[in-house]
């Protein structure tokens, strides 16, 4: 299976890791969207990322993440949700060129923020930010995490327009579980000698073979990886509301329905102006109250 992700944890020690490969379900996305190599490389080191996030923090919900820049490439954002269903997008700035094959993280996106959305299906929804103060997009999770979370995390992204990877350990706070003080250094070292086209190329058990043949490694069941999309008309309806009730009462005052699509699957949506009235009124008549 080319769709996957899979913790596993090292016996003894507080670390615990997954490792995740993405290739239909990242050429289902780029296949939505005319995007440039340099923007898809980014896009599927992006799906990686959310998929890892997802995993980790156990959310029963929606997680995203939405890379905000000043640069040419002004938003990046993915989605993934408990079902192991990915979507993903990226934004030009107005204006600019279509950026170069070469042109890295940072020279695309250029100072900016880093947007973490934890949606769940009950309780509050929660936003964590962190700066664009590293050079890849990995460098700027693990910061995130060491500062939000406080949890010691390497992170190795990767992605080639066909496949895409990830790789992500953890040192877990209880330390009663750690009978190996060297085994976050001696983790993270092993990660580091893992060439991308490895990631990318091999089965995640020879991955794992290869990097901690000499470690006592348990690893669980793999979870299925797909592209999905949440959107639908009732979500689309809610957006649609977020532009204010005087600007749709225009649209439809001239072109009699309202047509949109989702970006990121490209379903149509159509909305008549019987449907429009009744998202603008409440269920007693009265006039909608924005929030």
């Amino acid at each position: 299976m080319t769709d996957q992700i899979q913790r596993f944890l090292f016996d003894n020690t507080n670390v615990r890791g997954e490792i995740v490969t993405l290739e239909h379900a990242y050429v289902d996305v780029l296949d939505r969207h005319g995007y440039p190599p340099a923007i898809n490389r980014l896009l599927g080191e992006l799906l990686a990322a959310v998929a890892l996030l997802t995993d980790t923090v156990k959310l029963d919900g929606i997680l995203g993440i939405e890379v905000r820049g000043q640069g040419a490439l002004s938003l990046l954002m993915a989605e993934s949700n408990p079902g192991g269903e990915l979507r993903a997008i990226a934004r030009l700035a107005d204006g600019s060129d279509l950026p170069d094959d070469g042109q890295g993280f940072r020279d695309l996106v250029g100072d900016g923020h880093i947007v973490i959305t934890l949606d769940p299906k009950e309780g509050n929804r929660y936003q964590g930010i962190v700066a664009l103060e590293h050079d890849s997009l990995a460098g700027c999770l693990e910061a995130y995490f060491a500062q939000s979370e406080q949890l010691p995390t390497h992170l190795r992204l990767t992605a080639d327009g066909a496949r895409a990877g990830g790789l992500l350990l953890q040192r877990l706070p209880d330390e009663s579980m750690n009978q190996d003080d060297d085994a976050w250094d001696r983790s993270i070292h092993l990660a580091r000698t893992l060439r991308s086209d490895e990631l990318l190329g091999l089965d995640q058990q020879e991955v794992l073979r290869r990097l901690y043949h000499e470690e006592t490694v348990r690893v669980f069941a793999p979870k299925p990886l797909r592209f999905g999309c949440t959107c639908s008309r009732e979500r689309i309806g809610a957006a649609l509301l977020s532009l204010g009730e005087q600007e749709l009462r225009e649209v439809l005052a001239e072109q009699g329905v309202i047509e949109t699509q989702c970006h990121f699957c490209h379903t149509h949506y159509r909305f008549g102006g019987a449907e429009m009235e009744a998202l603008l009124t409440t269920p007693d008549g009265g006039p909608h109250t924005l929030h």
